[in-house]
């Protein structure tokens, strides 16, 4: 799942707008890839049977979550909200398939976030390529796609409901899959006020914005 503000529309914050659509998609891709390999690895096929195993953006959209919400932030951004939330298709897990129940269940929940993390250091890379290239536009667009992605990792780890890190917590805590069912069904209500009356959006700027300004130094930018 992600979150990102949207700005005033105007015709660059359309094209950039729609840019950033087609790259959440891909990057919300990469995220659902790496819960359903590392399902596979710890031994739950489920998501591998289903086909999910893969980078094929189809096999993970939600025509809410993917088409529907983005496309509404972007296009009615003042009359929907102050915000763009979207998410992928959720990866189907057994926990009954794995070997080690516990502490798989934290690995494959923890599989998205570092998926975007890692995708944010190789954008980064590319950031300095296209420097060194005087090649602006990919610059830029590689800035804007690992930004993107510390929007997902930091965001996916809030212990909400359905973010990853609420089922973190969950296994953490030993909470059963009821009491996690019940609390879930305020989840959405939970972040969109979290989002708009909470430090949240703020803290998470100033981690976004600090792990940037690390992984640039690793690259001597």
């Amino acid at each position: 799942m992600c979150w990102l503000a949207s700005p005033p529309m105007d015709a660059n914050t359309l094209i950039n707008g729609l840019i950033s659509y087609l790259t959440l998609v891909i990057l919300l891709t990469f995220h659902e890839f790496g819960h359903a390999w590392m399902a596979s690895k710890c031994g739950d096929d489920t998501a591998r049977d289903q086909g999910r195993v893969s980078l094929n953006p189809l096999l993970h959209v939600d025509p809410i979550g993917t088409v529907l919400m983005p496309l509404l932030m972007i296009f009615l951004p003042s009359g929907v909200g102050s915000f763009l939330l979207g998410w992928a298709k959720p990866v189907p897990v057994n926990p009954a398939n794995l070997r080690n129940p516990k502490v798989d269940e934290i690995l494959i929940t923890a599989a998205g976030p570092w998926m975007n993390l890692l995708l944010a250091v190789v954008f980064v890379g590319l950031v300095k390529v296209g420097a060194m290239n005087n090649a602006i536009a990919f610059t830029d667009f590689c800035y804007t796609a690992a930004k993107l992605n510390m929007v997902l990792f930091f965001f996916n780890l809030l212990p909400i409901p359905p973010l990853d890190g609420s089922q973190i917590m969950r296994v953490l805590v030993g909470m059963s899959y009821e009491s996690y069912a019940q609390f879930a069904r305020f989840g959405f209500l939970i972040i969109i006020l979290v989002i708009n009356y909470t430090p949240v959006p703020s803290l998470l700027g100033t981690l976004i914005k600090t792990s940037m300004t690390i992984m640039s130094g690793w690259f001597g930018m």
